[in-house]
């Protein structure tokens, strides 16, 4: 789940940030799929709360494919049951093959744990890494790298043996 950003000035630096980060995370990973055995691609993804049962993921994939061909006023319905229900927010992973091992890696995870300091998805809050922005407020892309790498290195590490 995406971090609760609590100030303004947070915000702006994880804006920032985080398009540096996914594009360090995606070369670093490229650089590990070519010096492994693993075999990668990228998904869209829908990442949903955590409670949120198999009907209701069905309900809301039908109320949302309901919204393209509905009506003014059946929106305005759809709208309003949807605002009651949970949603999905957009998740990018690479889906990891070798042999007949499959492994996946949430890329957005990946790049908060990179922006943030001890980011955890189980944590509300989370604080921006300030050591990756310079003094005069731009990307010290040096540092950025840096830690962009050694994550992409420490979850390649946690993939299964062969």
């Amino acid at each position: 789940m995406p971090p609760k950003i609590t100030n303004s000035v947070a915000w702006q630096q994880a804006e920032i940030l985080m398009q540096p980060a996914f594009i360090r995370v995606i070369d670093n990973i490229r650089k590990q799929l070519d010096e492994s055995s693993w075999t990668g691609t990228y998904h869209d993804v829908l990442i949903w709360p955590p409670s949120t049962t198999d009907e209701i993921k069905a309900l809301v994939t039908e109320l949302l494919q309901a919204m393209e061909t509905a009506t003014p006023e059946e929106a305005d319905e759809i709208r309003e049951t949807l605002a009651r229900l949970p949603m999905p927010h957009p998740g990018y992973h690479l889906r990891l093959q070798r042999q007949q091992q499959e492994a996946s890696i949430d890329l957005w995870e990946l790049c908060y744990e990179v922006c943030f300091l001890e980011y955890s998805p189980h944590k509300e809050g989370a604080d921006i890494d300030t050591s990756l922005i310079d003094e005069f407020g731009e990307v010290d892309w040096l540092r950025l790298d840096a830690k962009s790498k050694e994550l992409v290195e420490e979850a390649f590490a946690k993939l299964p043996e062969s």
